[in-house]
């Protein structure tokens, strides 16, 4: 039978990444976003492959909808395999800056959406005889801190590290049936990232062991490893992905 993944955030730039690797390894995909439009290309590069595709235009905070897709996916394809919990926004602003308000979304898109569809697909794969797989995306900045960019400001740093916290907890909670890991990646190109890092770029990749930024062929041939490895003894653990980077 075919297996099947959801991804969060998918629409394009890292999740477009892991969606792409894993439907080169055969998985249909399930696509969550709130940029439809996007959503609908990537299904469609998906398609290309010779995979199944469904989209589902959301906002990931939302507990409630977060069940509804993963029950509609359940009722789809009968099963799911693979979550990738990828969808995140960043926040630029200071502690002296933010508003509460500001701080509690970027909380509830950054982590509480990994809670909330973690919390849909862990029943689902509990009761299927091949388990499942969970994979996060958290950042490098949840193990540094905050600094510079605008993308890790520290509310953006703050969810992240619950990200680790979650994995950690949740390893043993929902072993072992399910292997639940987290990626921290460092610059990587996307849409979003280039009008934050663009004009930064040759002073990042002085700072970078391996000499370029990363790109979200990096980050899904990553995801790609963690969803499909045969046999699987990795569990609650966070991988750093950013070509050794000291400069943030």
């Amino acid at each position: 039978m075919t297996k099947t993944a959801i991804v969060t955030g998918g629409a394009r730039g890292i999740g477009r990444g892991c969606a792409l690797a894993l439907a080169e390894r055969g998985y249909s995909i399930a696509l969550v976003d709130l940029l439809r439009p996007e959503m609908a290309k990537t299904a469609k590069e998906l398609e290309s492959l010779g995979v199944k595709t469904l989209i589902f235009e959301a906002d990931v905070a939302n507990f409630a909808r977060a069940h509804e897709i993963v029950a509609a996916v359940k009722s789809h394809w009968g099963q799911l395999d693979v979550l990738v919990n990828n969808a995140g926004a960043s926040n630029a602003k200071s502690i002296l800056e933010i508003g509460e308000d500001e701080f509690d979304r970027t909380i509830a898109v950054n982590l509480k959406s990994c809670f909330n569809f973690i919390h849909a697909a862990a029943p689902v794969m509990l009761e299927q005889d091949g388990g499942g797989r969970i994979i996060s995306m958290s950042s490098l900045n949840a193990l540094s801190g905050g600094v510079t960019s605008a993308v890790s400001k520290h509310a953006y740093a703050t969810a992240k590290a619950g990200i680790l916290g979650l994995t950690r907890s949740l390893a043993k909670e929902l072993g072992p049936k399910i292997a639940i890991n987290a990626i921290c990646p460092g610059v990587i190109k996307t849409e979003l990232g280039n009008s934050l890092t663009q004009a930064r770029e040759p002073e990042l990749v002085k700072g970078i062991a391996l000499g370029r930024l990363g790109s979200p062929q990096d980050v899904g041939g990553l995801v790609a490893y963690l969803a499909t490895t045969e046999p699987m003894f990795i569990t609650g653990q966070h991988f750093v992905i950013d070509g050794f980077q000291w400069v943030c």
